[in-house]
């Protein structure tokens, strides 16, 4: 299919407000987007990553420990900082983007979670991502990661991608070669006929699948997952030996 050309997305959101149970003790009094990996947050790592990218705009938002996050997200500078407010409810990956989708605007958009980061390869991975983007066959389009080579990483992986970009969700019973880094390129209308409240984000991604409209591109570099408090130390021991 002809391309149209990307589009470079003007706005983001990063995904910061859940609670982080596989990390305590480390989130009992600290939000898993502010634990420190080698040095830096993961949130301001999530918010350098998106200026370096041109990102304009990132929505931050918050439920857990709101406050700590909000202020630590404020100090950013480089890049509008918006915050959506999660205090009374936590809506999950799927509602908390719904929530936000009026300051994330009308054209697609970037969400990133914000426990997600990769050492980055000749091509940095946004950059790699917003050139894939083709908004003429595509609703959504994801960063994927092979499984072999992420760290921090003990699934059984989410997607088969095949060589026109086009992903498969894994059987349930199976074990697939991509995961899903939790970096995407979404359109808002894809939250047209999604429930209000909390819901999953993979129900928006099942439905773009069902229209085969789900992509995804491969990563260049090393994803690193930072879930537990092992992956923590494996992510800070890959970064160290990155750097020698």
């Amino acid at each position: 299919m002809k391309s149209k050309g990307s589009q470079h997305p003007q706005a983001a959101i990063v995904l910061s407000a859940g609670y982080g149970k596989r990390m305590r003790p480390l989130t009992a009094t600290t939000p898993k987007p502010l634990i420190n990996v080698a040095g830096k947050s993961m949130l301001q790592r999530a918010i350098d990553t998106l200026k370096e990218a041109q990102i304009k705009k990132c929505v931050v938002n918050v439920h857990y420990l709101a406050d700590l996050v909000e202020i630590h997200a404020s100090k950013a500078t480089g890049i509008k900082i918006e915050i959506s407010d999660e205090r009374d409810e936590l809506l999950e990956t799927g509602g908390g983007i719904k929530k936000a989708l009026p300051q994330l605007g009308q054209e697609p958009f970037v969400v990133m979670n914000s426990d997600s980061f990769w050492l980055e390869g000749v091509k940095p991975n946004l950059t790699a991502l917003f050139e894939a983007w083709k908004p003429e066959y595509m609703d959504v389009l994801l960063l994927m990661a092979a499984a072999v080579d992420a760290v921090g990483y003990e699934g059984r992986g989410d997607y088969e991608l095949d060589k026109q970009g086009g992903l498969t969700s894994r059987d349930e019973r199976a074990v697939a070669p991509y995961i899903y880094s939790g970096i995407a390129i979404m359109k808002p209308e894809l939250f047209a006929n999604t429930p209000d409240g909390g819901f999953s984000l993979k129900q928006v991604f099942d439905q773009a699948e069902a229209k085969k409209r789900l992509y995804g591109v491969e990563g260049d570099g090393t994803w690193l997952h930072v879930g537990t408090p092992e992956g923590l130390e494996e992510a800070e021991r890959a970064i160290t030996l990155s750097a020698a």
